[in-house]
């Protein structure tokens, strides 16, 4: 019989964690499904860890996975990942935003020969309507570059166990999963959710949080930003030549340009031209010093797996 893993990154999701268990395990026991649970605590600062080891002891299906700190939720999503042991394997939010009824369907077209199956969004729950815009300006971005539609994308999906081994094997230390699993192929198909309100606990997104995210993604995944570098200095090239005719033909027909007005915006326009091209790639040159630096991705200081903690810590860099 094959079995479903379903890997939950979690950071402080002690209110509602347990509530995610016991829903996960009645509708895969209902639908006889062979499960595993594999929670990801991210350096959770509240009781979230007490909950997974609780959960785990009265379940052997359940597994456990915690962080000596906080390494984001990319992290918590590639541990995971390496952790789980099904024939497929899924990953969902731990605050049941992804509505649980949808693995089922997922599991179902996985059977029928699906090995990537993509849960899309149909709309984006109650957000703010800056936070809409600038989360469609972001995948447009993703889209644009990846040739994949990303529009409605999520961390909801499903992956055959060959799609997993092809997201582990990638090298990178900052990776977006949601554009590497569409990236690594396979037969794919995709399907529609509702996002669910939050029943406890509050969002980690904070807007500062979603720049960053939306930026370090853009970077780890695409180059579009240094084509911007490039664009603007064309730019300013033209302008500076547009300006040069100008002022030779005000200069022969005998009506030089006066003052320093001009000369001045045209220093600050090519200045901060090159400052900010000078931060982009100073940002890409930033995250190949984290590259080539070798760090591990995460630090897994316990694991939980058939009520059994272990207490070794491991550095995991795969």
């Amino acid at each position: 019989m094959s079995k479903l893993s379903v890997v939950l990154p979690a950071y402080n999701e002690e209110q509602i964690l347990a509530k995610t268990c016991r829903t996960l395990k009645e509708i895969l026991s209902f639908s006889e499904i062979e499960y595993e649970l594999v929670f990801v605590d991210d350096g959770s600062s509240d009781k979230t860890w007490n909950v997974i080891e609780k959960v785990s002891k009265e379940d052997r299906n359940i597994s456990g996975i915690h962080f000596s700190r906080n390494f984001g939720k990319e992290a918590a999503i590639i541990a995971g990942l390496a952790q789980a042991s099904g024939d497929a394997v899924a990953v969902m939010d731990c605050d049941l935003q992804h509505p649980p009824e949808t693995l089922v369907k997922m599991f179902l077209l996985w059977r029928q020969g699906f090995e990537v199956i993509e849960g899309v969004k149909k709309s984006r729950g109650k957000e703010s309507r800056i936070h809409g815009k600038s989360a469609g300006f972001f995948y447009r971005i993703m889209s644009g570059t990846t040739g994949f539609d990303m529009k409605n994308a999520s961390d909801f999906k499903l992956l055959d166990r060959k799609a997993v081994e092809s997201v582990l094997s990638m090298p990178e230390r900052n990776m977006f999963f949601r554009a590497a699993s569409s990236w690594v192929g396979f037969k794919s198909t995709s399907v529609p959710f509702e996002v669910q309100e939050r029943e406890a606990g509050e969002t980690k997104w904070s807007t500062r949080a979603l720049i960053g995210y939306a930026f370090r993604n853009i970077v780890s995944f695409t180059t579009i930003p240094l084509q911007f570098v490039t664009a603007g200095a064309g730019a300013c090239f033209l302008c500076s030549l547009i300006l040069l005719i100008y002022s030779l033909i005000r200069y022969f027909s005998g009506h030089a340009v006066e003052g320093y007005t001009t000369l001045l915006i045209v220093i600050l326009f090519i200045g901060s031209a090159v400052m900010l091209s000078l931060g982009i790639i100073g940002y890409y040159i930033a995250r190949i010093y984290e590259e080539v630096k070798h760090r591990p991705r995460y630090i897994v200081s316990k694991i939980i797996h058939g009520g059994t903690i272990s207490e070794e810590t491991n550095f995991k860099d795969v």
